[in-house]
């Protein structure tokens, strides 16, 4: 005798196949999803219903009910369907009230609220009583998290931003002729750190352990100017970041640089940049151009990608036990960088970014 067809036939694009493949490999996703995953996968190789059932270890009802299912919403159906549930306890008001408090000023004990604070805020003042982990439940459904804070900087439009901005691309993207282009900062404040014990390296299923306490062994200050046509660096470190120091800076890059080559600076708008003393000095020598980044924009100055560079590279987990041996590991590090120093490639051309 032949065996029944079932009607509720499953097809699967190769995108659903692949997404279903993809779940019911899944060893700590729910369970539900990846029965019912198998459960597709399954039938559309046309396997029948009670061989599916004693594969996935379900009754051939839950077979047939997962492929009406699919049949009726696709995908969605290895979710349940939404149910009424029980009545809601905290009505639409008292959720426009909780999510209401979180985003208004914390009181004047507090510097933010917390679920226990708007909780006990909504007892005094409304009588409403409600547990800390129904607020947090309540605010997760808002996608409202007063726990958390995210740096922002209100900054007055400058009308002249894009123009300087542009320039500045400009240049990265065509240097003048007989002009060599130098991106100059500064990164203050870099200090030496030792750990009070030693590092435990990475081991094959561990990663690297270090030591939570530290030594302070002071901070190095470190100047530098990238050559964006060919991205190698000058660097040096100052003892304090001054109009001196950026001064005699300049001074060795102009003894450096042969004398028939101009040189065009791209720096920020900081005190040691700006003071009368440098623009005096700058006055005095005609080969020297400068272009200064808008206020509140140093991510276009270039070397700011280098600084990156050696904080991810050295710094961060680098440990210096002196400022001395923090100050040979810079030189080193740019030594060793300047031998594969390339230019990086700019694209961005100083016009306003689209947002999505």
């Amino acid at each position: 005798m032949s065996r029944a067809v079932s009607t509720d036939i499953v097809r699967l694009t190769r995108r659903r196949r692949k997404a279903l493949t993809r779940i019911s490999s899944r060893t700590s996703g729910q369970f539900r999803h990846v029965q019912r995953a198998r459960i597709l996968l399954a039938a559309a190789a046309r396997t029948p219903n009670a061989v599916i059932a004693r594969q996935v270890g379900c009754t051939p009802g839950t077979v047939r009910k997962v492929r009406r299912d699919y049949r009726a919403r696709g995908m969605r159906a290895l979710h349940d369907r939404p149910r009424s549930g029980r009545p809601p306890v905290y009505d639409v008001d008292v959720h426009l009230l909780i999510i209401a408090t979180a985003t208004s000023e914390p009181p004047d004990t507090d510097a933010q609220w917390t679920h226990q604070a708007i909780a006990d805020h909504l007892h005094a003042s409304r009588g409403i009583g409600i547990s800390a982990s129904q607020v947090g439940r309540i605010l997760a459904d808002a996608d409202i998290k007063p726990h958390r804070v995210r740096g922002w900087l209100n900054r007055p439009d400058d009308p002249e931003f894009f123009t300087r901005a542009a320039q500045i691309c400009a240049l990265y993207q065509a240097i003048p002729a007989g002009t060599v282009l130098l991106s100059v900062d500064e990164k203050t404040g870099i200090q030496a750190k030792s750990r009070k014990h030693r590092t435990r390296r990475a081991a094959p299923g561990r990663p690297e352990r270090r030591e939570f306490e530290y030594v302070r062994h002071g901070t190095v200050s470190l100047i530098a100017a990238m050559n964006v046509s060919d991205g190698t660096i000058t660097p040096k470190i100052i003892a304090r970041n001054n109009s001196v120091s950026f001064i005699a800076f300049l001074t060795e890059i102009d003894q450096a640089i042969p004398a028939h080559l101009n040189i065009h600076l791209v720096m920020d708008n900081g005190s040691s940049h700006t003071s009368k003393a440098t623009r005096k000095w700058l006055a005095a020598r005609p080969r020297f151009t400068v272009t200064y980044t808008p206020k509140h924009a140093s991510w276009l100055n270039m070397v700011e990608l280098v600084f990156s560079i050696l904080t991810r590279r050295l710094l961060r987990r680098g440990e210096f036990t002196s400022r001395k041996h923090l100050t040979n590991k810079i030189i080193k590090f740019f030594t060793h960088y300047n031998r594969t120093a390339k230019p990086f490639r700019w694209t961005y051309d100083g016009r306003p970014l689209k947002t999505a």
